[in-house]
């Protein structure tokens, strides 16, 4: 993990090529970008907010809307990475997303979906050790 002035910076390498996820602050908001594979590029974005749960209005959930180019498959990483930081985040997230495997067999999408996960949680335990300082 890299965290510059401008946010964070996380790579992973998923075969022959690398996954990114860079974090930049737009205020109180997060703009995301998850590119990486042989050909990186957006295939597609969601913009999520929070929102109380519909099941406790206690717990903070998350809804999002998503717009995808045909014949690409980044639909649902973008939404699952959308709704997730901007419910613990309690902030508005966008992810754009393109992440290109030439002929990505069943078992490298899975690995790419695990690569993206871990790339999550390191920005979502960034982002809380960065809440906490702000405490200080």
């Amino acid at each position: 993990m890299k965290e510059t002035l401008s946010g964070f910076y996380f790579r992973t390498s998923c075969g022959q090529a690398d996954i990114v996820l860079q974090a930049t602050p737009m205020g109180k908001d997060l703009a995301i970008s998850i590119f990486g594979g042989q050909c990186p590029h957006i295939g597609a974005v969601a913009l999520a907010q929070p929102r109380p749960s519909l099941r406790d209005p206690d717990c903070v959930s998350a809804t999002a809307s998503v717009i995808t180019l045909s014949g690409h498959k980044e639909d649902m990483l973008a939404r699952n990475v959308a709704n997730r930081v901007a419910a613990t985040a309690s902030c508005v997230v966008s992810v754009s997303c393109g992440i290109h495997y030439e002929a990505a067999t069943p078992e490298q999408i899975c690995e790419i979906e695990i690569f993206v996960e871990t790339l999550t949680v390191q920005l979502l335990q960034a982002l809380q050790r960065q809440r906490a300082a702000d405490l200080k």
